[in-house]
Formats: C-alpha cells, structure tokens, sequence
C-alpha cells in the first residue's frame, strides 16, 4: 500500500467558480444597465406607443366630432306643366244644339222661364192672389220646341186630325208656350181668381175651352180682350 492521495480536480473547481463568478458579473452589468436607463428615462419600444383611453375594463373612446359643413341637397329641376290644349270652337250646328237647349233650361213649373212681360205681370198677380188666399201654381210655362212638337204629334194621334188637335195643342212655330209668352195654371181655385182678376195686371185668359192657360193679351188695368172659342179658331 502507499499514502499517495488520487489527485485534487483543481482545475475543475476553478473553471466551475470562474463560470459562476462570470455569471454573478454578467448579472449585475445588467441590472445596473436598467437602473441607469430608469433614471437617464431612456424611450423603450413600449413607450413609443400612444395611450390610448379606455382599455380594457375602461369606457371606448370617444368618436370623432362631426363635420358642421351641412351637406347640399340636390337641387331638383322645376317640372314645367304642359299647356292646356284649346278646345275647338263649336261648328255652327252645336251651337244651335246649344241654343235649342238654352230653352230647356227652366223648369216648365218655374216663372223663371218666361218672357220679362208675363214673369212681372204673373209675379204681381200670384202676390196680389196669395194675399186672397189663393195659390197660382204654375203647371206649364215655357217649353222646349221638342217637347211641343211631341205634344203635338201625340194630340194628332189622339184627336185624328191635324185641326182637331189644334184645338188643344199647336205646332211648334205657332206656340206662345216655345216663345215664353203663356202659361198654363192650376189649381182651379187658381184658374177661377186670375179670370176675374187678372185684368188688373194684364194677364188675360185667352181661349174659351181652356180655362188654364193665360197670356199677355192687354195693358195692365184695361179689360181683357174677348177670348177665342181655341186656338185654331183664333188661326182662321
């Protein structure tokens, strides 16, 4: 046997400390690196970014202040109305048509109808026969040529002949009811006042067989003229 001792690992342990110690030093440059940067106040990465309000947990940001330039509307191109066509002048034949219907424009039952002579003659009757008592009615005053000309195609059918339907009713072109210078009236309480008063205003009963029909056959205040027996009797 021998005393001799195997051999320290000298180097090993030294290598091992320096290591350490290197590290220890490494260690402490950095920590004294950030120490400085914290107090120089040196910008990092982190810092060059903005702040940004409300993140998370906090309130959004607020949006961005609306433009106070108030939009323009388009402007709209005014629509211009086309002109109205002009009607074309009536030929001569409507016209008449219009003129024959200006005669059925009254009511047969209306004073309004008659000529200016017998309508202020008849007002001042029917006033003087109401103050009577008395109502004048009017059961025909003027009438339309084709309404008289159907009446008195109707009375030739019924009575046979031409002359015996004038009698009653005349043609058109003789009638006084076309031309709005008689009238017919009822009822016969009326018939009766204005036969013996109508002298008064110059309303006059002109036929015998007609006790209804009346007409402007003389001044007001003068007695009436005789009556004819009809009308075709008055004719000749």
């Amino acid at each position: 046997m021998t005393n001799d001792l195997p051999p320290r690992r000298t180097f090993r342990v030294r290598g091992w400390l320096l290591s350490v110690t290197g590290l220890a030093v490494v260690a402490s440059v950095l920590l004294w690196h950030n120490q400085v940067a914290d107090l120089l106040d040196f910008d990092s990465a982190a810092d060059k970014q903005p702040v940004v309000a409300g993140g998370p947990g906090g309130s959004p940001p607020a949006p961005p202040p609306a433009s106070s330039t108030p939009k323009r509307t388009p402007t709209q191109t005014p629509t211009v109305s086309p002109k109205p066509k002009k009607s074309p002048s009536p030929s001569p034949k409507a016209t008449k048509s219009t003129r024959v219907d200006e005669t059925s424009k009254y009511s047969e039952e209306s004073i309004e109808g008659l000529s200016p002579k017998l309508r202020a003659r008849l007002q001042k009757a029917i006033n003087a026969a109401a103050a009577d008592g008395v109502t004048i009615r009017i059961n025909s005053g003027r009438r339309s040529a084709a309404k008289q000309s159907r009446l008195f195609k109707e009375a030739v059918a019924k009575y046979g002949s031409t002359k015996a339907a004038m009698r009653w009713v005349l043609p058109p072109e003789l009638s006084q009811h076309v031309q709005g210078k008689a009238v017919d009236i009822a009822p016969q309480a009326a018939m009766v006042w204005l036969n013996a008063n109508g002298w008064k205003y110059g309303v006059c009963r002109t036929y015998d067989n007609e006790p209804w029909h009346f007409e402007t056959r003389s001044a007001p205040g003068k007695k009436c003229a005789a009556r004819a027996a009809s009308a075709v009797a008055e004719l000749g």
